[in-house]
Parts: structure tokens; C-alpha cells; sequence
């Protein structure tokens, strides 16, 4: 049978608005490290392969009765790196408001830290809330602001690759620490960004981390087939999504791209107890407390049952070829760790872990472009280490 790719994003203590209100939920907890490391190491217990961490420069709609807040999700996944062994670590980081130099670096420190296992979801910031809070420019469309995270996004890559990996050769004799000529300035300049790098950190475990993307509409969906290595898509059902993942691919080809190094993970949202009638009584406790009023960019396809008939599911998903993988959304985060924790093998179509993300996914480990035999000039500018700004 297709081995599925698994992963889970916690986002505090659910994704439904209402999951604080639990006697489970922890939410005087939230705000403490003690909270995302029982979390997440509960997902790699459960046997999980990636979590991924959302994060936000806006506070979540809905007023004073849902959770409002978030802490910095790759100060979260950096937490938890030492707690954790095997398990990918994916925040999200908002690319509107941020330089690429600084995302680079800190996905290359997060990277360091957990051994090669970090990703990165980039996501842009949208609305008039977020770009006042930080007063540079007004709020853009989605297609200019994915326009920019396209380019954000080749300018992170290239700075991860602007060090190569043999660049750090610690000679006590001749009193070098690095070979300035395996250094490379990466001469990016566009509509956004003007970036001469190169990077102040090292090439990482990985050389390159794992790149996420949302394919929510037209504009995500383009970067999504030209720059991810993970691809985050909602439908309703299993055909939906079959059609979904079929078109990606072909846009995945379409950018020159080889499909089969790209995989598409479904969203499921889920509430997992005892029993499916147990679940279903939960999950109108928690709508009647706060209901969702809007489902999102697009309607997920749910499951409300126990873990088995969750892992029925995940079979079904496997067997029509609907995704690669999935990215399992607990309404209530703290209940559904539990029952993952609680069943007989609840790690679904069980995958060989490697020692890195990349190698979880079954990529390889990519060259630093810069490193090509006769075809990179050593770093021949001046010393200092020039770092990017918005053009």
C-alpha cells in the first residue's frame, strides 16, 4: 500500500475557536514552552513525521471568546528541537513584513538546532491590520503579495546556498576559519528585494530545509508548483482532492519541475473520542459554545469518529491516490494527541524514518548551486557581509 506522509498542525490548543474552553485544553498553559514540548513530543510518540506550527502578525478574529494570541512559531519549533528526535518542524513565517535575510537565517539556525529537521511555511500577510501594524506599505492583493513571497522565497534559497558545505575549514595552522572563496554573494535584485548576502550562517544539515506552501487560490498555487517541496491543499472529499493534487502535478511539470519530487498533503480536520457518537457530542459542545461561522479559504473534508475509523480514512486516502500525505488539524488539539497516543499503531502506514526531513520525504540533499566545478567565482567583493533590503 502507498505509505502516506503524516503530519499535524497545532495551532494552540485546536483549530475550533472554542477548544480553550475544554477542562483538557491547558490553555493556562499556552503560553509556556512546558505546553508545545508535552505537544509536540506526544505527536512524535504518536509516530507523526511533521508538525507544523501557524503562526500569525494578526490577532485571530472573533473577539474576547477564542483564544487570542500566538506566540512566534520558529521560537516555538526552536524550543522543542532539543525535546524531539525524529519529528519534522515546519512554522510558518509571514514574508510580507519580514526580510528574507532574516527568515534565512533563522530556518538555518532552527535547522542546526533539530539536527536537519526543519521547514519552513511561508505565508504572506493580508488585510489592513497587519500592514498597519507595521506602517511600511498599504495592504496588497494576493496575487502582488504572492508575487513578493515568489521572490522571497528565491532569495532564501539562494542564501542557503551561499555558503558551501566545505566553506568552514578551521585550519589552527594558517589561522583560517573559512574558505573566503567558497563564499558566494548572491546578486538578487527585483521588485521587492535587493540582496547581495551572502548569509551570515553556515549551509545547514540539510542545504536546503523543506519548503511548504498552501495552494489556496490561483496566485498561492502558482509559487506553490514553481517553489515548494511540500504542498498544503483543502477539498471535501477524496475525488476532489484526487483532481486537485492531478492538476498540481501537472503544473508542477508545467515549471520544469519533477512531480514525483513534490508531495501534495491534504487537510483533514479532526476530532478524535472514544466513540464516534462521543465525538459528535463534543463537537456540538464546542460549536455551541462558539460556532465556525467561516470554514477558512476553502471547506476541508472533516472526520469526527475515533482513531480507528481515522486510520480507515487515511487508507482510503492512500488507496484513491488523493494526496501524498496529510496534515491531520485537531479542533481540539490536547484530546486528539491523546486517542493518537492511546491506540495500537497509530502511526498509519508506517514510513522508514531518516535521520533528516529531507530524507523522511525521500529527497535528496541538493548541491549548493554556487559550488558547480568552474562555473562560481570565489566571493570577490569586499569583506563585509552585506545584508538584503527591500528594493
Amino acid at each position: 500500500m502507498t505509505e502516506l506522509f503524516l503530519a499535524i498542525e497545532l495551532d494552540g490548543t485546536g483549530a475550533h475557536p472554542a477548544s480553550w474552553r475544554r477542562r483538557d485544553s491547558r490553555a493556562e498553559d499556552l503560553f509556556t514552552g512546558g505546553y508545545w514540548v508535552d505537544a509536540i513530543t506526544a505527536a512524535e510518540k504518536a509516530g507523526v513525521d511533521a508538525v507544523f506550527v501557524p503562526d500569525s502578525f494578526g490577532l485571530q478574529p472573533g473577539g474576547p471568546g477564542v483564544t487570542r494570541g500566538v506566540l512566534d512559531a520558529i521560537a516555538i519549533s526552536a524550543r522543542v528541537a532539543a525535546a524531539t528526535h525524529r519529528i519534522g518542524l515546519l512554522p510558518q513565517a509571514p514574508v510580507t513584513h519580514t526580510e528574507p535575510f532574516h527568515l534565512a537565517k533563522a530556518i538555518q539556525s532552527l535547522d542546526f538546532a533539530s539536527l536537519g529537521r526543519a521547514g519552513w511555511e511561508v505565508t504572506v500577510s493580508e488585510g489592513p491590520e497587519q500592514a498597519a501594524a507595521f506602517g511600511r506599505k498599504p495592504a496588497q492583493a494576493p496575487a502582488a503579495l504572492w508575487q513578493e513571497a515568489d521572490e522571497a522565497i528565491e532569495v532564501v534559497t539562494r542564501l542557503w546556498d551561499s555558503w558551501e558545505d566545505d566553506a568552514e575549514i578551521r585550519d589552527v595552522r594558517t589561522g583560517r576559519f573559512i574558505d573566503r572563496d567558497k563564499l558566494h554573494y548572491i546578486d538578487f535584485t527585483g521588485e521587492h528585494f535587493s540582496v547581495q548576502g551572502p548569509s551570515i550562517t553556515p549551509r545547514s544539515p540539510q542545504g536546503q530545509p523543506i519548503v511548504a506552501v498552501r495552494a489556496e487560490d490561483a496566485a498561492s498555487s502558482a509559487v506553490a508548483a514553481r517553489r515548494a517541496d511540500l504542498i498544503r491543499i483543502a477539498a471535501t472529499d477524496l475525488g476532489s482532492a484526487h483532481v486537485r493534487r492531478a492538476a498540481l502535478r501537472t503544473a508542477i511539470l508545467a515549471a520544469d519541475r519533477d512531480p514525483d519530487a513534490v508531495q501534495v498533503l491534504l487537510d483533514i480536520d479532526i476530532h478524535l473520542a472514544d466513540t464516534t457518537a462521543a465525538a459528535q457530542a463534543e463537537l456540538a459542545q464546542l460549536d455551541q459554545w462558539a460556532p465556525i461561522t467561516t470554514p477558512g479559504p476553502a471547506p476541508r473534508l472533516r472526520h469526527i469518529g475515533t482513531a480507528e475509523s481515522l486510520r480507515e480514512l487515511l487508507s482510503a486516502v492512500a488507496e484513491a491516490e488523493a494526496a501524498d500525505g496529510v496534515v491531520l488539524r485537531p479542533l481540539a488539539a490536547p484530546a486528539a494527541l491523546q486517542h493518537l497516543l492511546g491506540t495500537p499503531s497509530a502511526r498509519i502506514l508506517a514510513a522508514d524514518p531518516g535521520p533528516t526531513l529531507r530524507a523522511r520525504l525521500g529527497l535528496p540533499r541538493p548541491a549548493s548551486r554556487y559550488a558547480a566545478p568552474n562555473t562560481s567565482p570565489g566571493m570577490t567583493a569586499p569583506a563585509t557581509f552585506a545584508k538584503g533590503m527591500r528594493s
